[in-house]
């Protein structure tokens, strides 16, 4: 049995849609079903995704007061009025702000642009920077990706004369900013048949506006934007995406190529997976640790030795970010691990001086995904008595909602069912932590605190071709909404497997489901080698790609997780020291038996492990057994299996004489022996056994144990080193004698446990655990 590292539902889609999309559409049976799997039950909804063109896209004067907008704009332009962009220091106000400043200096205009400061400014408009832009001169400012909470800070800018256009698409308050144009998809609610656009894509509508025609290309920067922001990959942002990764691949920008070589990515190859981890985590780096705006100057750069230089200094940010969440994260484990009340609680709240609130958000992300529990990350800062961070939820626990229950402690807090990001007074940190903990346990069931894994698509291997997985590349992108599949193959074997890698930690195996078969690979799964059991029925879950080597192009699995309900053997039978072994078993979950209570301390020796004579074995709270020596008899060993239940048997089988090769003499062996000794009336067995034994061809223990059989059965008498014939012995049959009896049941048992072939025995032992599970 292989335990899940989380609770999987494996979803079935309706297999009529399925041959319906797959009959009239032409599609692989994979792809229809991914398509039924994303709500497509009728050939128009899956054409909608599979052909999607310039239709998709909106008509960006649909937004209320895009004609405001654009008119105001136009007036900066005419008038050559100084005009500010205000963005943010994310990756999608870092492409928003690119949208909107290749746009308007495309226009002509005289226009500049700031990112407020993550740790000086905080996010969204700041008083001093509308100050600085006034004394600047600046007539116009246009917020992008961010404005529709600056209330307080629009209204003064407003008061010292400069015209405000908001451009967001945050949740909006119930008070809207005295902006005097506010362009956002979801204000007023209802207006604008889209309501999902990220910031990139609302600067990109009103570039589309003020250019009167598609603005192509700025594809790049909103399909980074929209993609880095976590926005539905559905309608016209879907259609944006398709449109900016094709300009990407073919992209002359020297940014694009910067990128790709920083990032070790190939141009021609990018999709979304290459935008969502390579390039927006390097974009977003650079504001989480300081100065974003190095970020516009990079993908605003035309030289190649300016991109070059900014793409290593993002680059070098991302290196940097990395090592500050790896400490964080290792600092925020120990202090979980270290506090069994926090460990136990149902929201974590963890809070540390000094620690980076840029990055606490990926640290609260990384600390759910191991202990799956809403969290909270906060960074102390004692001088001024405040506690700044991030949290992450998990699902039933509505993040916002429950940070709003909590208003009269947490001053400055906003998000969504999932993310939050917050300021609150140190000293009320631990009453935040208290309330929110009781708050989860009312809402919170057990089983809501168990990770759960959805998978929608469950394949066949027969159905697995390159054909198919090149077909499903193309129904991407895959985000939110529209996500990536997860697949299944079920009830499949592994027919070989190895470990890889330079420290052997990746797994390369071969599953099998008696048709077809699949080479797999599972990166950091290399523990799995020493679960995984051969014969097995398995689970396995996971992504499908194309493994091109030479030109040839193959199907391969990506293991995510794998999973078995049968109980598993491990043979380790012939290999002599159990100390060789042991070190690749999980020692913590196995009890060590053995049948011969003369092996105990040599094992215990051996293993440096308590071990326990099979006999005195209750019923044990271990998962798997070891079982180091032959029983004397199945039922010993059947009768030890009942009281344990074993998920687990790893098979030593240890013994001290094996009496299988030498066998077991026949009659004539016997009828030559005793003829043998009749012509001696008293014959030395321990002076002639060897000349004996060379001469019949058979060996010492051979003719020590007939010897036995005719002692115990009365047909010869033993004194000292000399064996007599009994005259007129009477008859019994060699069957009868106790050693005949136990050799015979030995044999038969080394046949079956001992040296049987690993199917045999994994049969017979079949057999024996449904006796045990009966």
């Amino acid at each position: 049995m292989i335990s899940m590292n989380k609770k999987w539902i494996i979803q079935h889609p309706n297999e009529q849609s399925v041959q319906h999309l797959q009959q009239q559409l032409k599609l692989s049976p994979i792809a229809a079903k991914i398509l039924v799997a994303r709500g497509c039950q009728t050939v128009e909804q899956a054409q909608k995704i599979l052909t999607m063109d310039e239709q998709a896209l909106h008509d960006p004067f649909l937004l209320h007061n895009m004609d405001k907008a654009v008119k105001r704009i136009e007036q900066a332009l005419e008038a050559g009025e100084k005009v500010l962009i205000y963005g943010d220091y994310d990756a999608d106000g870092i492409t928003s702000t690119a949208i909107m400043l290749h746009t308007l200096l495309d226009l002509g205009a005289n226009v500049d642009f700031v990112i407020p400061n993550r740790f000086t400014h905080g996010y969204g408009p700041h008083e001093q920077l509308f100050r600085d832009a006034y004394e600047q001169g600046v007539q116009l400012i246009i917020t992008v990706d961010n404005g529709i909470s600056g209330i307080g800070p629009i209204r003064l800018a407003k008061e010292l004369g400069m015209d405000v256009i908001v451009t967001d698409h945050h949740e909006a308050g119930e008070e809207l900013p005295p902006a005097d144009i506010i362009i956002h998809p979801r204000v007023p609610e209802g207006h604008y048949p889209f309501g999902e656009l990220a910031g990139a894509g609302v600067a990109f509508k009103i570039a589309h506006a003020l250019y009167g025609e598609i603005p192509t290309h700025l594809y790049e920067l909103v399909a980074i934007g929209t993609i880095a922001d976590l926005v539905p990959l559905v309608d016209e942002n879907r259609y944006i995406v398709q449109q900016g990764i094709k300009y990407l691949r073919q992209s002359q920008s020297p940014w694009v190529q910067a990128f790709c070589k920083v990032a070790s990515a190939t141009q021609s190859e990018i999709n979304e997976e290459t935008i969502g981890f390579y390039f927006g985590p390097r974009l977003n780096a650079i504001g989480r640790l300081g100065d974003a705006m190095p970020g516009v100057h990079f993908i605003m750069s035309e030289d190649s030795s300016t991109a070059k230089e900014l793409a290593e200094l993002l680059n070098a940010k991302n290196a940097e970010r990395k090592n500050i969440v790896a400490m964080i994260t290792e600092q925020a484990e120990a202090m979980i691990e270290a506090d069994d009340e926090l460990k136990n609680a149902h929201v974590l709240v963890v809070a540390h001086e000094g620690w980076n609130p840029g990055v606490v958000g990926i640290v609260a992300s990384r600390l759910v995904e191991k202990y799956y529990r809403p969290t909270i990350v906060l960074s102390l800062d004692a001088a001024n008595g405040v506690a700044k961070g991030s949290a992450r939820s998990i699902e039933g626990f509505h993040l916002f909602n429950e940070l709003a229950k909590n208003r009269d402690i947490l001053p400055h807090f906003g998000g969504h069912p999932m993310a939050a990001g917050m300021t609150l007074a140190i000293e009320h940190v631990g009453q935040l932590q208290e309330r929110l903990n009781k708050q989860a346990q009312s809402c919170l069931t057990a089983e809501q605190l168990i990770p759960q894994l959805t998978i929608d698509v469950p394949v066949e291997l027969s159905e697995v071709t390159v054909e198919a997985i090149e077909e499903i590349q193309q129904l991407g992108p895959f985000g939110v909404d529209f996500a990536k599949p997860v697949f299944a193959l079920e009830q499949v074997k592994v027919s070989a497997m190895r470990k890889i890698g330079a420290n052997e930690n990746h797994l390369k195996l071969e599953l099998d489901d008696g048709y077809c078969t699949i080479d797999a690979i599972g990166f950091n799964k290399g523990y799995l080698f020493n679960d995984i059991s051969y014969g097995v029925a398995l689970s396995f879950v996971g992504d499908l790609q194309i493994n091109e080597w030479q030109n040839r192009k193959k199907p391969q699995f990506m293991v995510q997780d794998v999973q078995s309900n049968e109980w598993q053997l491990f043979d380790l039978r012939g290999k002599k020291q159990a100390a060789s072994w042991v070190s690749t078993i999980p020692k913590e979950d196995t009890l060590f038996v053995v049948f011969d209570e003369q092996l105990v301390p040599h094992f215990e020796q051996q293993l440096q492990l308590p071990v326990t004579l099979a006999e005195q074995v209750e019923k044990s709270d271990k998962r798997y057994v070891a079982v180091l020596d032959l029983p004397p008899s199945e039922v010993h060993f059947t009768k030890m299996l009942q009281r344990v239940q074993p998920q687990r048997i790893y098979a030593h089988f240890y013994t001290a004489t094996s009496h299988y090769f030498s066998g077991m003499p026949t009659r004539q062996h016997f009828s030559w022996y005793y003829s043998f000794l009749k012509k001696r009336p008293s014959f030395s067995l321990q002076q002639h056994i060897e000349p004996l034994a060379q001469h019949i061809g058979l060996n010492v223990d051979v003719i020590n144990f007939m010897t036995k059989v005719f002692f115990e059965l009365g047909f010869v008498t033993i004194e000292g080193s000399l064996t007599t014939v009994v005259e007129n012995a009477p008859k019994q049959a060699l069957e009868e004698a106790p050693s005949y009896k136990v050799r015979s049941a030995q044999i038969q048992l080394e046949q079956k446990l001992l040296y049987a072939t690993y199917s045999e025995l994994k049969q017979w032992l079949d057999k024996q655990m449904m006796q045990v599970d009966s």
